[in-house]
């Protein structure tokens, strides 16, 4: 099976489906790339043949996350309605799938992609692997359950430097941090990455499912709740003149400045 969307390749093979962002040159999300990774985890959901799911990138980046070109021509759209529609509902899809779900981090991750690879169950990443919050960048606060899964795995205070400083962190401190849980040479991580997903999909996938529903409660009860107050959030953000001057900058090729405003 080939893509649902010329920017998503998608492909099922020994039980595994590997979704593949394919949107050169950093792999920006768009709604519509968004509503086929979707519809991919949907099929996964339903297809008793797919076990494990592998969500990956192209080239050299996982994904830059959102498309700013397409939050520029949309600027009278309503933050929270976009992520009602489009990253909140994604999210939830790869938290309540009943099958274990692997990102394989092939390069820089940042935005709501970096939201997306938190939210799956494991992460593989290169050695050439770099993760950045990125909202804050352009006057924006994290959403894409960020807020909740960023300091659940790492703690409320490296998650708040974390999103503050809006530095990239690099593959190895990642690991030591806790944001994945292996980092492998570049050239092996698509053979590393099959070799943990056969694992996996030759493993007791019911019962995985069952303890991914067990964790979602111990640790992730909230998360709904969460995604919908952080669409709440980001529609003040998207109003401020913070955001304003930030996508200025970004389009102007400039450093932002925020202060005075």
């Amino acid at each position: 099976m080939s893509g649902l969307e010329n920017d998503l390749i998608v492909n099922i093979h020994d039980g595994i489906m590997t979704i593949r962002i394919n949107r050169p040159k950093v792999n920006a999300l768009t709604t519509d790339l968004v509503r086929s990774m979707q519809e991919a985890f949907r099929q996964a959901e339903r297809d008793s043949e797919v076990r494990v799911v592998v969500l990956t990138g192209s080239g050299s980046t996982f994904s830059a996350g959102q498309d700013l070109t397409e939050v520029k021509r949309a600027e009278d759209t309503s933050f929270r309605y976009h992520l009602l529609r489009t990253y909140n509902p994604l999210v939830l899809q790869i938290r309540r799938l009943e099958k274990p779900v692997l990102a394989a981090i092939n390069g820089a991750v940042s935005g709501a992609a970096f939201g997306i690879a938190l939210a799956c169950d494991l992460r593989i990443a290169s050695e050439n692997a770099r993760f950045v919050v990125g909202f804050l960048g352009i006057g924006l606060a994290p959403d894409s359950a960020i807020s909740l899964l960023l300091p659940a795995l790492i703690g409320l205070g490296r998650a708040s430097e974390f999103a503050f400083m809006n530095a990239f962190v690099g593959a190895q401190e990642a690991l030591t941090l806790g944001l994945v849980n292996r980092v492998v040479p570049a050239a092996e991580l698509e053979s590393q990455t099959a070799e943990l997903a056969g694992t996996l999909a030759r493993g007791p996938v019911h019962a995985m499912g069952l303890t991914k529903r067990a964790f979602n409660k111990a640790v992730l009860p909230h998360l709904e709740e969460v995604l919908d107050y952080e669409a709440h959030i980001q529609d003040i953000a998207g109003r401020g003149e913070e955001h304003k001057e930030g996508v200025r900058a970004f389009f102007e090729k400039r450093p932002a400045s925020y202060y005075p405003l």
